[in-house]
């Protein structure tokens, strides 16, 4: 019987807008160098109205911070973000933990693996997500800006332009002054050395960066394009050293252990490769006061500790070698606290939910694979993934099935509504018929008894037969030109026995079909290459969630980047493309929301990934040192961000004996 202690259930924050409460994971080190070019959403829960920028007599907005309709939550002179303590006392340790290897600390290479949290180092011209902890910045009101490194942002109505006045106190951690002329290289750094599919969106979306003067600079958008992800995107990129840069001669793309100075509240302090890597908040940071930093950056000291594997770092999170752990192992959260530390409450487990729509993981096919280009196949490859038994027999019942790439908010369902259908109907021939008479595409259901869905399995061999792949003497599918299906799924060695047990039930359905499939288990390392490397059939990875229009949307679901990595579905879809534009181009909120709600319905459509589960609730564990406010915002955990240390609740375990 398990014996753990009840979980606490953290009160939060209501989220307008959202059909419950939603789990929004964190990306990878990887995607947080283009985080601007992600969509973002735009409700806020305050419950005063909103400030709206107006412009003045020649049609110039100048304010504190942005969002696209131009409605800030917090007004110029806010003194902090509502949800964080003002008086938190800073000091103490908090430890973190990772998995597998890393052999870099610049989070912008192409090679190798980045140290954790290696990208927080640095700041922007607007305040983002980019920095210790998880979650939006604000976390209260997604889709807005304020300034860090700029005290002021100004643009026409038209947003041809923007020119960010910025802070002259800011300075790097080597004391030398953030400038223009910084922003500006950096800006044409990340065109020249960052990834492809960055200097091919931002390139020719964004014209030319310029300083001004020291503590001034302008950039110039293309012309008949969409405005969104324009000024966000600009403003939110991580600002260099150019000094640094010019006299190391280091390369923004190159894997080095050596880091450049940057101008955030923490300092890289010591690393050991493959163990561990050590932050220390920086008592000279320059802007500790600003009211976008009050209450923040806590800790002083981000420890992050090393482990081979999820086995290995739940065994060191027993004996407090770190101290921070969010869950993601069902079976864990569910029969693994009852370990004599959580049985005496000096670990504590709370679930916490969180306003986003759940982030859209699952099993992506890699639609170069020519076996795939028939959406009958992949109809029937889908059907062999049981969400009910697999939930139950190895997740403990604890999550629920996800339908959609906007899970509650702008979801597709049933046929298309007159909106849908009149957006539908403008784009011609590229939509397919059924798309006007079909409900939306939902995941299917199977039956919680047994693995192998009898009803399920005799509709996906009926599937695979009518696309041509029929099963020979020896039990084996193939197609007219004697090809064999052969399936090839990695996973990473270092991730939990669960995920690898979801996997290998997944493909004993697909053998059961008559197809060879078969999963590998790899290490760490190889895992990443081959992700980047889209060497698989098919891989357990994800998307982002639909939550409003950003050029992000190509670089995710478009085909001009269906090559880059986080298109792992490599889709390449004409339609999906029309439909961006669409959104991207959307004169009101109401026709956003329409087309948003049609990619939805289109994603879905195209059947590039098995939908997987979705937990509405994030799990967290600690030792009991921490605290936080009462009122958790709606989009971010913040762990690293809002939370603090408490040195009574420290004491109390250190005399007890649990902590050393």
């Amino acid at each position: 019987m398990n014996s753990r202690q009840p979980v606490a259930r953290v009160r939060t924050f209501p989220a307008a807008g959202i059909d419950g409460t939603r789990r929004q994971l964190t990306l990878g080190a990887a995607v947080l160098a283009l985080a601007a070019l992600t969509a973002t959403g735009l409700w806020a829960t305050s419950d005063s109205a909103p400030e709206m920028a107006e412009p003045d007599q020649d049609g110039i907005i100048t304010a504190h911070g942005y969002s696209f309709y131009g409605d800030l939550t917090y007004d110029a002179d806010f003194p902090h973000f509502s949800y964080v303590n003002p008086d938190a006392p800073k000091g103490g340790e908090i430890r973190m933990s990772a998995q597998g290897t890393f052999d870099s600390m610049n989070p912008y290479t192409r090679q190798g693996r980045a140290g954790a949290y290696s990208w927080a180092l640095y700041e922007s011209l607007l305040v983002s997500s980019e920095s210790f902890g998880s979650g939006s910045v604000p976390a209260d009101a997604l889709g807005e800006s304020y300034g860090l490194l700029a005290h002021t942002v100004e643009y026409p109505e038209t947003k041809d332009w923007a020119i960010f006045h910025m802070r002259p106190e800011a300075r790097f951690s080597d004391g030398t002054p953030v400038t223009a002329h910084d922003v500006v290289f950096s800006h044409n750094l990340f065109l020249e050395q960052g990834l492809p599919s960055y200097s091919m969106g931002v390139g020719a979306r964004v014209l030319d960066a310029e300083a001004l003067d020291d503590h001034t600079v302008k950039f110039t958008f293309a012309p008949d394009i969409s405005r969104r992800s324009l000024i966000d995107q600009v403003g939110a990129t991580p600002v260099f050293s150019q000094a640094w840069f010019d006299e190391t001669g280091a390369r923004l793309d190159e894997s080095r252990l050596e880091t450049s100075p940057g101008s955030g509240p923490y300092v890289l302090e010591s690393y050991e490769i493959n163990r561990s890597i050590i932050y220390r908040r920086n008592p000279d940071y320059w802007g500790a006061d600003l009211p976008v930093n009050v209450g923040r950056h806590n800790f002083d000291v981000i420890r992050v500790e090393y482990f081979a594997d999820g086995a290995a770092a739940f065994q060191n999170f027993q004996t407090a070698e770190y101290t921070f752990r969010q869950e993601n192992n069902s079976r864990q959260w569910a029969t693994g606290y009852d370990f004599p530390a959580a049985q005496r409450g000096h670990v504590v487990q709370k679930e916490i939910p969180v306003g986003t729509p759940p982030t859209p993981n699952g099993i992506v096919f890699n639609l170069e694979r020519e076996m795939f280009a028939d959406r009958r196949v992949r109809e029937a490859i889908s059907l062999a993934y049981n969400f009910e038994w697999t939930n139950e027999t190895l997740q403990y019942g604890l999550f629920e099935q996800r339908h959609s790439f906007s899970e509650g908010l702008h979801q597709a369902d049933g046929p298309p509504t007159d909106a849908e259908r009149a957006l539908l109907e403008s784009l011609g021939d590229l939509v397919p018929e059924e798309l006007f008479t079909e409900p939306a595409v939902m995941a299917h259901s199977s039956s919680p008894d047994r693995l192998n869905d009898r009803r399920n399995m005799r509709r996906a061999m009926a599937l695979l037969d009518e696309a041509g792949w029929e099963v020979g003497g020896d039990g084996i599918r193939r197609n007219a030109d004697g090809r064999t299906m052969r399936i090839t799924i990695p996973i990473n060695a270092s991730g939990s026995a669960t995920m690898e047990s979801i996997v290998e039930t997944f493909t004993q359905n697909l053998q059961a079909m008559g197809i060879d499939a078969r999963f590998q288990r790899i290490d760490a390392a190889q895992y990443t290459q081959r992700r980047r490397n889209k060497d698989y059939d098919m891989i357990m990875d994800g998307y982002v969630a639909l939550v409003d229009a950003g050029t992000g949307l190509h670089q995710r679901f478009g085909s001009e980047a269906a090559d880059d990595v986080f298109n792992p579905a490599t889709l390449r879809s004409p339609l999906v493309d029309a439909v961006i534009d669409e959104a991207l181009m959307a004169p009101t909120p109401e026709d956003r929301d329409v087309a948003l709600m049609v990619l939805d319905r289109v994603l879905r459509w195209e059947r590039f990934m098995i939908h997987t589960w979705y937990s509405p609730v994030a799990w967290v564990a600690h030792w009991d040192m921490f605290d936080h406010p009462e009122d958790f915002p709606p989009f971010a955990i913040g762990e690293l961000d809002f939370w603090w240390f408490d040195q009574e609740r420290f004491d109390a375990l250190r005399a007890a004996g649990a902590i050393r």
